[in-house]
């Protein structure tokens, strides 16, 4: 048990050190095409910010893609997510350290402000720590009290490795065949109940769903 621990401690060193290089050339060496991407593109050129919500084990493409675009992300406090908000922060976005596991309504809370005061958000409504596919709560509330729009995204690899974790992480091959599919925005009434508001989680748990199997075929 303690040579474990001791692999992995040395293992995080190293990603210290070296991950935020390997991640940009495998990003930069993808082949990328893009379904409806005139939804960012005009949300961009009205400088309208957005709240963009992703699978969690997807997570590494639509990051890249939307470095140093005034975004802030939420990346859980695990040991793990101090190598992921290294990477982010190097790719200029604002890190908000919490989850719905810890720390969950100050981080809400955080990215909502954020999400008020000319940022667009980042989410993994599935993460940190899953089910895989079940949405929680946190992008359409930061939609619902921010007033931006909320914009799905489902993301395929051609060729990938998926880890044995709980959310499948996906590591696409070098110079892989890469796609991205954007929703529609979904923006989201203030004024709706709770009831309303579920629902809603719901339905866009349902085209992320479908949007990701999409995205999957090539």
């Amino acid at each position: 048990m303690k040579f474990r621990k001791l692999q992995q401690n040395v293992l995080r060193i190293i990603g210290h050190l070296i991950l935020f290089y390997i991640v940009n050339v495998l990003c930069k060496s993808l082949r990328i095409t893009f379904q409806n991407k005139k939804v960012i593109d005009d949300l961009n050129s009205r400088n309208e910010k957005f709240i963009l919500a992703f699978w969690h084990g997807t997570m590494l493409l639509p990051w890249y893609l939307h470095r140093k675009s005034d975004f802030a992300s939420l990346i859980s406090k695990s040991k793990d997510g101090d190598l992921l908000a290294k990477i982010l922060k190097k790719w200029k976005y604002e890190v908000i350290r919490g989850s719905s596991s810890s720390g969950g309504e100050i981080a809400l809370a955080i990215m909502i402000d954020y999400a008020k005061n000319g940022y667009s958000i980042s989410v993994t409504p599935d993460g940190p720590r899953g089910p895989a596919f079940q949405m929680k709560a946190g992008a359409v509330i930061t939609a619902k009290k921010s007033g931006l729009p909320l914009v799905l995204a489902g993301v395929g690899f051609a060729k990938k490795h998926s880890l044995k974790s709980w959310d499948k992480f996906q590591i696409p091959w070098l110079f892989s065949r890469a796609q991205i599919i954007y929703s529609d925005p979904v923006y989201v009434d203030k004024n709706l109940s709770y009831e309303e508001t579920s629902d809603v989680i719901k339905n866009c748990e349902s085209v992320l769903i479908d949007l990701q199997a999409q995205a999957e075929k090539f």
